[in-house]
């Protein structure tokens, strides 16, 4: 055995058996992500929307000047997102699979960065492991698996803070470009997005400032070039908002001005009360998902990303510049997460809560890589406990003199400890147990096949018995409450029937007597439509919006999904 694995070893070298394990961990993560992708993504409102957007923008050549619009306040995200799922949607007729498959693309590329990164920070072992955390993240598979703005956000942060230590590291001010163009993207993912630059921006600081101090006058113009030109590339991705503004009386900053002076989004709970909720989330979701699913493994997931941070960051006292490196990504990370914590705890109250049965938004998900990183960093740590380069561990007899000299009687039981063996069999244990038991908790808690509504087959399955029951006559959607759009049955009824059939506006009161009158209601918001849905509060709708017209019949009533009714009323001839 043991000559076999000799030859083994002097067949693979270190660097390839590295590359062999990145590629089986990209395999992972492709199988994850791509098997089974038709069902596995949830589709509702914001799915049905965001293609109807695409199939415009790549069938009809109408350029979205706004992003998805956001759950906090009336304004929008950045149309940046649209642009990303572009290609997707031009070479499949906008078809919501191949547009997901993008997005767990998207997912895989993340985990390639992720690798690149933590193995920049502090070797090998850390990148693999950071990437394999993410591979199997059941937060990041289903990340990848459903159309949403957040979804792309850890593929361009993590991006951006790759971009933003290769040009620490290399000292090439041109990767300050390339962080600063991901970090804009981020912003357009969504628009809490922006606490990621504050990140990527304090270390391009802390370049120009070392740049300064050393008297490098080439690279401090460099670094303010690049400057420059992340500026350019952020006002040249706001054209198209800017060109909203301009022709519809600047309704997006009026509605941001609104939000932020009126207090923002109405909190439930102080702000000392949020930061621990926020910094439970933003650590713990990464790796045990969400909070009031796990709360004692988010706990202990948290506390040892703190744990891994406070000690690679500020308890090691490297000896070379390997390690000077390692600490300073550690503690840029570290501060990066501290301010990440706190920003959101006052920029998104709303994160202290959680609504079941609702998507909750990833404010947060650009600081997933970070999480990933420190883990890795730290899992890397341990294994290197004990070993001659980790400048923790003081050589055996340490306090022997030079040249010699007596050191005079020891004790013969503390001697016959090989302290530096017991770490390293300590660490190693520690390392791989971390490392096992986070794997399988997320394997185990994989999101499921197929989504809990059915996703996009059964949104085709409701519009194909939609299509039916109304036949050729022009068709009204209307959606309840009414924030909600019906836009997830517009879209897939769209593709069934003529051209002009589905009138794209919100029903308005009356609704003609020679039109179909459809009706989406959602039974998750019961009590703020103080009706239940499956009859009482579509009649009552349907009521109001037909008042003074030849009555309607009632045509046919389903649940499209659980909770989600459809209810259709037929002109009566």
């Amino acid at each position: 055995m043991i000559a076999t694995r000799t030859a083994l070893q002097e067949r693979v070298s270190p660097q390839v058996a590295v590359w062999l394990a990145f590629g089986s961990i990209l395999a992972l993560a492709a199988v994850l992500r791509l098997v089974g992708l038709r069902s596995r993504g949830t589709w509702d409102a914001d799915q049905g929307h965001d293609l109807l957007v695409l199939r415009d923008f790549v069938q009809h050549g109408q350029i979205p000047l706004l992003g998805p619009p956001t759950s906090i306040g009336d304004f929008h995200h950045g149309m940046l997102y649209y642009v990303l799922l572009a290609p997707a949607a031009a070479v499949s007729g906008a078809d919501p699979t191949a547009v997901t498959a993008w997005i767990a693309i998207g997912g895989i590329v993340a985990v390639a960065v992720t690798f690149w990164l933590g193995r920049a920070i502090a070797g090998p072992i850390a990148g693999l492991v950071a990437a394999l955390l993410m591979a199997v993240s059941a937060s990041a598979v289903e990340e990848s698996t459903f159309i949403w703005n957040p979804n792309l956000i850890a593929l361009s942060s993590s991006i951006a803070l790759a971009a933003a230590w290769r040009a620490w590291q290399s000292g090439r001010a041109w990767w300050w470009v390339v962080a600063g163009a991901a970090a804009v993207v981020t912003m357009h993912l969504h628009v809490l997005g922006v606490a990621l630059t504050p990140v990527v921006a304090g270390l391009l600081v802390a370049d120009l400032v070392r740049r300064q101090r050393d008297r490098d006058r080439a690279g401090v113009a460099a670094i303010v070039t690049a400057i420059g030109w992340w500026l350019v590339l952020a006002l040249a991705s706001y054209v198209p908002l800017i060109v909203h503004e301009a022709t519809n009386d600047a309704s997006e900053l009026r509605a941001a001005i609104a939000f932020l002076t009126g207090g923002g989004e109405p909190a439930t709970t102080s702000l000392p009360a949020r930061i621990p909720i926020v910094a439970l989330r933003v650590l713990g979701w990464p790796l045990t998902g969400l909070i009031t699913a796990a709360p004692i493994a988010t706990l202990l997931v948290a506390s040892l990303v703190m744990l891994f941070t406070v000690w690679r960051g500020w308890f090691v006292q490297p000896r070379d510049p390997a390690g000077d490196d390692e600490r300073a990504g550690v503690r840029w990370l570290g501060l990066g997460l501290l301010w990440t914590v706190v920003a959101l705890s006052v920029g998104a109250s709303s994160l202290a809560t959680v609504v079941l049965g609702l998507p909750n938004d990833h404010y947060h998900a650009f600081a997933d890589p970070m999480v990933f990183v420190l883990v890795g960093v730290g899992v890397a740590g341990l294994v290197r406990l004990g070993r001659p380069a980790d400048d923790r561990v003081p050589p055996r007899n340490a306090g022997a003199a030079a040249d010699g000299e007596a050191t005079g009687p020891t004790d013969d039981a503390t001697s016959a400890i090989d302290w530096p063996v017991v770490l390293r069999r300590a660490g190693s244990i520690a390392a791989a147990g971390t490392v096992v038991i986070l794997v399988a908790w997320n394997l185990l808690h994989q999101p499921p096949l197929v989504a809990a509504d059915g996703g996009w087959p059964a949104a085709e399955i409701a519009a194909s018995r939609v299509a039916t029951a109304v036949g050729s006559g022009p068709i009204v959607l209307d959606s309840l409450p009414a924030p909600k759009s019906a836009d997830a049955l517009r879209f897939p009824l769209e593709r069934l029937v003529p051209p002009g059939t589905v009138d794209p506006s919100r029903a308005e009161a009356p609704v003609a007597s020679d039109v179909a009158l459809v009706i989406l209601c959602d039974q998750l918001f019961h009590e703020t439509l103080g009706a239940d849905c499956g009859g009482p509060a579509e009649d009552q709708r349907a009521a109001a919006l037909t008042a003074g017209t030849t009555a309607r019949t009632l045509t046919d009533r389903f649940e499209a999904a659980p909770g989600r009714w459809i209810s259709i009323y037929a002109p009566t001839t």
